[in-house]
């Protein structure tokens, strides 16, 4: 992040003439020196989306005087729905794991070299395999084994943890577990998802066995924010690399995990970003 002193602002409204002057016009009349705008129209559903960033340095209004303000003067006549987001302090990150080490290894490596503007307070478990990483991160470890008859005390005591250290973002990095309503409620387009994208095919414990008996020429990663629905929510980001006769199931894993880390990288960059606007169940990823 070049400029951690901006403020972000992530909007949507009826398309009409006249939005972007207004927007930009009520920034400029207080002071905002603006540094980034981007907007799309979906002509389809006659929708505007659009992102604006501006220094804080200089700017009149603080958080609360701007949303009154603004809700007076342009989002009630533009029927807009908004997101202000201040970038001044880094976004706490919980890391979900299980057993697997790739993506955690190359979050924490961003984390650490600096790349991010995060805290990472906490990693999470149904697992002990990976307490060795968190402790030579220095980062506490919370394992929570979860079955069927334990799931919602578990997830409410996970959901009791993540408010208690005022987590903004949680990112399930190769989390082999379904998560439930009691952490979706709770943190609504902030939790993060990687996955192969083998689904619906190639479903189960062995995903890159079965695509390799298939002979599939393409194999990728998707990530997105986490629903209810299962492996369904809002696509972030998703990237594929192609396949032949020569790679084995060993070489699929490794291209895979390989995408799989770049992609969940990816898709947590432009959250951080405040890139991501969800609307409909899918994402408008603004540059």
């Amino acid at each position: 992040m070049d400029n951690p002193r901006t403020a972000t602002l992530l909007m949507h409204c009826p398309d009409r003439p006249g939005v972007v002057a207004a927007v930009t016009r009520f920034l400029a009349g207080h002071g905002a020196n603006i540094v980034d705008l981007d907007q799309h129209v979906d002509r389809a559903e006659g929708v505007f989306f659009m992102r604006v960033r501006w220094e804080l340095e200089g700017f009149a209004l603080d958080a609360e005087a701007f949303s009154e303000a603004f809700r007076t003067t342009i989002a009630e006549h533009f029927q807009a729905i908004w997101q202000l987001h201040h970038n001044a302090r880094p976004l706490r990150m919980a890391l979900f794991v299980s057993k697997m080490s790739h993506c955690l290894y190359d979050l924490l490596s961003r984390w650490q070299s600096g790349e991010w503007h995060v805290e990472v307070p906490l990693i999470i478990s149904n697992h002990e395999t990976l307490r060795p990483v968190a402790e030579q991160f220095g980062i506490p470890f919370h394992c929570f084994p979860i079955t069927a008859d334990n799931r919602a005390e578990q997830e409410a005591a996970e959901r009791e943890l993540l408010e208690r250290h005022a987590v903004d973002l949680a990112v399930l990095a190769r989390y082999m577990q379904i998560v439930g309503p009691t952490l979706i409620d709770a943190f609504p387009q902030r939790i993060i998802n990687i996955h192969h994208s083998f689904l619906p095919a190639f479903a189960g414990a062995k995903p890159y066995h079965a695509a390799h008996a298939r002979g599939v020429k393409i194999i990728g990663a998707t990530s997105h924010y986490v629903t209810a629905d299962l492996d369904a929510g809002p696509i972030i980001e998703q990237d594929v690399t192609r396949i032949t006769h020569r790679d084995s199931v060993e070489a699929l894993v490794r291209k895979g995990q390989d995408l799989e880390k770049l992609v969940l990288a990816r898709g947590i960059w432009a959250h951080l970003q405040r890139q991501t606007l969800v609307y409909q169940n899918r994402t408008i990823v603004f540059s």
